[in-house]
Parts: C-alpha cells; sequence; structure tokens
C-alpha cells in the first residue's frame, strides 16, 4: 500500500483520538495530527517514526496553506460545538482549509457533518438550516457550500450517528457520558414505552471506517455521503436490550404520548429551545441508508446495546430480579 501524507484535524477529539490512535498503530502513512493543545493527545506518538503534532488552530489555518497543498488525505473532525466561533470554525475556515488542498495531489477528504442535517431519506433535513443549535446550522451551511468547491468530487461526507466512545485516554462523548444516567432510572425507565428510533456508532467503529476509507476511497459513481451508524433500534427496542442485560423484567408499559409530553411542558412552563420542540415530535432518528464495519465485511466493535453498556463498563447480570 502506498503510503500517503495524511492530515488529521481536531485529532484530540473523541472521534479523532480513535482515528489517529489506528492510523499510528495500523498503517505507516505520513501523520499530522491537528490539535489546539498537544497536551489532550493521549496517545502516543512517539512509537514510530512519521507522526507530526502541529499544534494550531482552524481559524489560523493560513499558517498551514503550503504544507495543506502536498496533503493525500485529509481527515476533517475538528468541530466547534458552540460559542461565537462557532461559524467561523465550522463553515468559514473549513472551507479555507478546502481550498488550500490541491485537487490534483489531494486524493480524498473525509469531512464529518452531523446525521442531524439530514431527514430520513439521506436528503438535506430543511428544519436543521432553520431551527437547529449553532452547531447543526453552521454544519448545514458547510454542507451547502462544499458542493460548490473546486476539490468537491474527492470529498466523501460522513454523518455520524449517536457517537460513543472515550476511556482512561479518550475523551468520553456526549452520549457515552449519559449511559450511567440511563442504567440508574432503568426501574422506572422500563415500565415506560415512547415512540422513536436511532442509531449509533462507535468511535472505534468510525476508525475502522475511516482506515477503509483512506485505502478504498470511493470511485466516481459511487456514493460519497455515508451515514454512519448501527441498525437502528427503536427506543422500546433498547429499553428492551437494557432490562435484558441487567435482568430487569418488565412487567407492564405506559405509553408516553406526545399530547401528555406537551402539556408537562405548558404546565410547568418547560422553556425548550425550536430545535429540542422539533426533535421531540421528529422523534425516528433514524436512516434509510447507513454504513457500519460490517457492511463492508469488517468486524463491528460495538454494534448491540448489550456491547454499549459492556464497553461503557456497566455490569450485567445472568438472573432476572
Amino acid at each position: 500500500m502506498n503510503q500517503k501524507r495524511i492530515l488529521v484535524t481536531g485529532a484530540s477529539g473523541c472521534i479523532g483520538h480513535y482515528i489517529s490512535e489506528a492510523l499510528i498503530q495500523e498503517t505507516d502513512h505520513e501523520l499530522y495530527l491537528l490539535v489546539r493543545n498537544p497536551d489532550k493527545l493521549k496517545i502516543d506518538t512517539q512509537v514510530r517514526p512519521g507522526i507530526t503534532v502541529l499544534q494550531g488552530d482552524m481559524q489560523e489555518i493560513r499558517y498551514l496553506a503550503d504544507l495543506l497543498k502536498t496533503i493525500d488525505t485529509a481527515v476533517l473532525t475538528a468541530t466547534a460545538w458552540g460559542g461565537a466561533a462557532t461559524f467561523d470554525i465550522n463553515v468559514v475556515k473549513t472551507i479555507e482549509l478546502l481550498n488550500y488542498l490541491d485537487p490534483a495531489t489531494c486524493e480524498q477528504v473525509i469531512y464529518f457533518s452531523t446525521a442531524s442535517v439530514l431527514d430520513n431519506k439521506n436528503q438535506p433535513l430543511k428544519e436543521a438550516g432553520e431551527l437547529g443549535t449553532d452547531y447543526i446550522r453552521s454544519k448545514y451551511d458547510c454542507l451547502q457550500r462544499i458542493g460548490k468547491l473546486a476539490i468537491a468530487p474527492k470529498v466523501t461526507e460522513v454523518f455520524p450517528t449517536f457517537v460513543l466512545g472515550g476511556d482512561s485516554n479518550k475523551p468520553y462523548s456526549h452520549v457515552t457520558s449519559g449511559i450511567p444516567e440511563v442504567t440508574k432510572y432503568i426501574n422506572i425507565i422500563r415500565f415506560l414505552q415512547a415512540d422513536g428510533s436511532f442509531h449509533f456508532i462507535h468511535g472505534q467503529d468510525i476508525a475502522t471506517l475511516v482506515r477503509y476509507l483512506i485505502d478504498n476511497p470511493p470511485k466516481e459513481d459511487e456514493n460519497r455521503q455515508l451515514v454512519l451508524g448501527q441498525t437502528p433500534l427503536t427506543v422500546n427496542q433498547a429499553v428492551e436490550e437494557v432490562c435484558a442485560y441487567l435482568g430487569k423484567k418488565i412487567y407492564f408499559r405506559i405509553p408516553l404520548s406526545l399530547y401528555l409530553a406537551n402539556l408537562l411542558i405548558v404546565l410547568f412552563r418547560i422553556q425548550m429551545a425550536a430545535w429540542d420542540r422539533f426533535c421531540m415530535n421528529y422523534r425516528h432518528f433514524s436512516y434509510q441508508k447507513f454504513v457500519n464495519p460490517g457492511s463492508f465485511g469488517l468486524q463491528n466493535y460495538c454494534a448491540t446495546i448489550s456491547d454499549v453498556l459492556r464497553i461503557s463498563g456497566v455490569k450485567g447480570v445472568t438472573s432476572v430480579k
């Protein structure tokens, strides 16, 4: 396999850690890892030659213009989750970076968006652009602009669903940090029923997919927009699987209607952002087309709710209580 010059932005984030670790340990590619604070990068970057840690900020991406012209593959995970700089980093500077890449040299860009900007038919969800948080609206906006760039034919857009991951050497994702809370309240949750569905994907499985895409860039006639997720689950299925893992019986279930939820919001004067209310009404964050390592004949690291709980350190039981 030819050695490639690979740039990874956001290398110190949850997804960035998994991708960087896989590329360091499993390839001999020449790696450039862009981080704001090198102290937050908890993986061994001295384990082999060909690894350069670049201390820098997306807002100052112009200083890397010369290097960017030589990059074969760019993996863009850097993102601002909110705050004053969100649109500057997620849109303006991301587009600036893409414009520095040389379409004649760069074989592929793997650009990380979010599945929240797509509807269940994998098409742009206009409400994401109108009602979304700053993060979601910026991702929606950037997606509209990428198609107009010279590098556009080389861009593989990936849309992670709910991201799991994190350990002693990697930052935890937002979803993973909430898993202990779910298990704490399972004695109440198991008797409730809700209408909704979702996918999840673990950072380790994202890294496996990125490694595969680097070695096997989509051909001209192949789909370059990939939703990353395991097989979708309904909320009720997820609760049942958690209960099975923890050995909790479900004796009955009370449906939670949307009417009841809206009534409680009014009665208790709960303040909800427009996007939160949209999500509550939309409910089904599942997609017609999605990929995970199994889609390419590769091994999944975390494919079931039992895997999620086990990897998250939640102890299961064998007897039903």
